[in-house]
């Protein structure tokens, strides 16, 4: 299965509706923002030189980038204050995508795909692109996140035809299943003390909200509403969430809101899709995509600060920028 081709199965079971050419704009919209939000699954490769990750330096970016020219995936990592971002990994057959930083900063975990879209699993490198080490029982698991004592990672990993949130530690072992629903539950985002992991989940009548799981307990809570949109949070040091909601106006729009539910409110309101936001490590801005209404539009990343304020475009290039991670 094609990177496509996963981006509108997600995109059907997200609205829980076939897929079909007769919707009014709005329903483009939004079928084209809760595409924005499914899961990007997609395939392995192989690791190649890190000649141009120098760029790999304090406080960098990591993310996912393809092209129309080269429709597979490979890492890039750009300074927040701009630049041309540096290539480090080089998979011409495959893709590497969904990094994520340890909290030392000293390496990256990430997906590969295979050229038959299976997933092969969770694998780390250092920060330029070197010493590759598979993430032994990952296989088929996505959304790779390092707790913050850097000794584990939590990940989502199919279970017949749903996901749910795993544990384990770094050297994947043992694996603990944290969540059993008949929803699908991902990307796990860790709270600043690591009791907590937030999390998505997407149930059969198409909605989606964030939940949050205290691991001594496994004693769950919701964080957003029932009736939400609602993906991809990452909880930032300062103890809020962002994520990423269809809202009324049929687009993905960036949304924070404390952990025990409260405080709400929307950060950016264009009529983009935005979604899968990312910390900066002083909690005041944050790095997200921007895209447009379809998978044929180019997907940005740019920053903002958290109240909304000095919207920035961090790439622009004719291609899709997705999954950026930035470093602690």
């Amino acid at each position: 299965m094609t990177r496509h081709q996963h981006r509108a199965a997600d995109d059907g079971r997200a609205t829980g509706k076939p897929r079909g050419t007769g919707a009014n704009r709005t329903a483009r919209h939004r079928r084209a923002a809760l595409c924005a939000l499914a899961v990007a699954l997609t395939v392995p490769l192989t690791l190649g030189a890190a000649g141009d990750a120098g760029v790999a330096g304090d406080r960098t970016i990591v993310f996912a980038r393809y092209t129309t020219a080269a429709p597979t995936e490979d890492l890039y990592a750009i300074s927040p204050s701009g630049g041309t971002p540096g290539k480090l990994t080089h998979t011409p057959a495959v893709s590497d995508v969904m990094p994520s930083w340890s909290p030392d900063g000293k390496r990256v975990a990430f997906v590969r795909y295979g050229s038959g879209g299976a997933i092969d699993g969770i694998w780390t490198m250092t920060a330029t692109g070197g010493d590759l080490k598979a993430v032994p029982g990952t296989k088929g698991a996505a959304d790779p996140a390092w707790s913050p004592d850097g000794k584990r990672i939590a990940y989502a990993k199919p279970v017949g035809t749903q996901r749910e949130i795993y544990v384990a530690d770094i050297d994947g072992t043992p694996a603990t299943r944290l969540t059993h629903t008949a929803g699908d539950d991902l990307h796990p985002t860790w709270s600043p003390d690591g009791t907590y992991l937030a999390f998505s989940r997407a149930d059969t009548a198409g909605h989606s909200r964030v939940m949050k799981i205290r691991l001594s307990t496994l004693a769950q809570t919701a964080v957003t509403g029932p009736d939400s949109h609602d993906g991809t949070p990452d909880w930032s040091h300062g103890n809020r969430i962002a994520f990423s909601r269809v809202d009324a106006s049929g687009f993905a729009h960036l949304y924070l809101v404390r952990p025990d539910g409260t405080g709400l409110h929307r950060i950016t309101s264009d009529r983009f899709n935005d979604k899968n936001p990312s910390w900066s490590p002083d909690g005041r801005r944050l790095v997200f995509t921007r895209g447009g209404t379809d998978d044929a539009d180019p997907e940005h990343l740019y920053l903002v600060r958290a109240d909304g304020t000095a919207l920035t475009q961090l790439t622009k290039a004719a291609s899709h920028d997705l999954e950026a991670d930035w470093r602690p």
